[in-house]
């Protein structure tokens, strides 16, 4: 059809006729206008599946907002793992409305959180599983990152969109002790300005309004402070995202009383560790100190690691870090998932 066009407005300008060629112009425009989809149409049915995050920060430098993107129909919030939700967040609709969210479950090692709305009925977006035969994207597609960056939405006004086009699949793993990242694994690297404060949990769709990532955190090269702009695929957050919701892999603290007497379970001082200074309602479980002959010390923990997991459920802070120590008997060990500098690591501490 494409050839054809363009035989029929050569044949037109040929016979010198403007009007004719006019119309035929007119005409071819139209139809490769419609044959691509449009992008006010890609992006508005976009805005009603992506929600701006607010949790902790404000201190330091860091930021106390971020994006995220709805996928099922019963309020699931799939977003970035990272210190803005050392709190439970607070998560904003297209529409302006505000919901306190609980954290259900997540995946430090893909920087992956999923939240839950008290809602129902929900736009949201289909995770695709992509495969070699079908995959979610191809390099050089053109593709949207939706976001809240730089907090220019703070009610019902739309995010922001960017356009751009993936220039490749790689492995951040590739890059290991230059970018400051916990995530080793697949990435669409993005020929678009997309990882800016704000952006990170954002949905990352193509031209017909699918979801092909999810937009990392700020990445930048330490040594020549070059940004990677990056997302993380799909097929890749799909799995974790369906164990998550499904309850197969939880965060959430246990209903059960802890052991109430302190000669029966765990603490500190048992672990042979001790953390830094709890001045804070959310101070985080950063450790300060390991005996040498201790417990932690064999399982090779260090001071400076932040305990992420106990057990496999979330410690937010220190006061959480107690308490689920207090549900273990101090004859069983302990396993501590922590993050150390960029990696995460997971230690079994042997009474």
């Amino acid at each position: 059809m494409m050839r054809s066009s363009n035989n029929l407005i050569a044949g037109l300008a040929s016979s010198r006729s403007p009007i004719l060629f006019a119309i035929a112009i007119l005409g071819f425009v139209a139809q490769t206008a419609h044959a691509q989809p449009s992008l006010a149409r890609s992006s508005s049915q976009v805005q009603d599946r992506v929600v701006k995050i607010y949790g902790a920060g404000g201190v330091g430098g860091l930021d106390a907002y971020q994006s995220g993107f709805i996928v099922s129909p019963a309020g699931h919030v799939a977003t970035a793992w990272s210190s803005v939700l050392d709190v439970d967040p607070i998560v904003v609709l297209s529409d302006g409305r505000r919901f306190e969210s609980k954290i259900v479950g997540f995946e430090p090692a893909l920087e992956l959180a999923v939240l839950k709305l008290d809602a129902v009925d929900l736009p949201y977006f289909e995770v695709p599983a992509g495969s070699a035969e079908a995959p979610v994207a191809r390099w050089g597609d053109p593709i949207l990152a939706v976001s809240n960056l730089f907090n220019i939405a703070t009610g019902n006004e739309p995010a922001s969109v960017l356009q751009g086009r993936i220039a490749a699949r790689s492995k951040l793993d590739a890059r290991r002790g230059t970018f400051q990242t916990a995530y080793r694994g697949e990435v669409w690297l993005l020929d678009l300005v997309a990882n800016n404060p704000g952006a990170a949990g954002g949905a990352l769709v193509d031209l017909e309004g699918r979801l092909v990532g999810m937009l990392g955190k700020e990445l930048r090269d330490r040594k020549t402070g070059v940004w990677l702009n990056y997302a993380i695929p799909a097929d890749v957050l799909r799995g974790p995202i369906g164990d998550i919701i499904a309850g197969r892999k939880t965060v959430s603290p246990v209903d059960d009383d802890p052991l109430l007497a302190r000669d029966k379970s765990h603490n500190s001082d048992t672990l042979g560790m001790r953390l830094i200074p709890d001045v804070l309602e959310t101070t985080p479980v950063y450790v300060d100190f390991v005996n040498s002959d201790g417990p932690a010390s064999r399982a090779d923990l260090r001071p400076d690691d932040l305990v992420l997991l106990v057990n496999g459920r979330r410690v937010a802070h220190q006061r959480a870090f107690r308490e689920q120590l207090r549900r273990i008997d101090r004859r069983d060990n302990v396993t501590l998932t922590i993050q150390r500098e960029n990696e995460i690591l997971e230690l079994v501490i042997r009474p």
